[in-house]
């Protein structure tokens, strides 16, 4: 079922307190990633450099794993140009993300950084 068109608020479904209270206990936490361009970064494309690419593509198939593993159960690639190339929703701690995301092969070659910060989410939350 596709999501419904927002207008605006008064289209929005009514939560009542008492559900308000039990997703906010539901509430568990996560942590967030934000995967950044490195020093090293060059836009995969005809025109990029070959190597680089070849690292970001082992840098996504390690993401598919660590997807597949369910320690990063939300992989959202970026690539608008913004400033921002990636967001991952890690099942660990910080620190475990952190540890996991300086094993990056495009960490670790200068493509990219990265910035975890702790959240917190609602399980059974899943992209459509």
């Amino acid at each position: 079922m596709p999501p419904m068109e927002y207008v605006d608020d008064s289209s929005l479904p009514q939560i009542s307190e008492e559900e308000f209270l039990a997703v906010r206990q539901a509430a568990r936490p996560y942590t967030v990633m934000i995967l950044r361009p490195g020093p090293k970064f060059v836009m995969p494309g005809p025109n990029g450099d070959p190597t680089v690419t070849g690292i970001i593509m082992a840098h996504g198939r390690r993401n598919a794993a660590l997807m597949k593993a369910g320690l990063m159960p939300i992989v959202c690639p970026v690539g608008d140009g913004g400033g921002i190339t990636g967001i991952g929703v890690f099942d660990t701690s910080p620190d475990d993300a952190e540890r996991i995301m300086a094993d990056d092969p495009g960490v670790r070659a200068g493509v990219f950084t990265f910035e975890v910060h702790a959240s917190r989410s609602f399980p059974g939350s899943t992209l459509p």
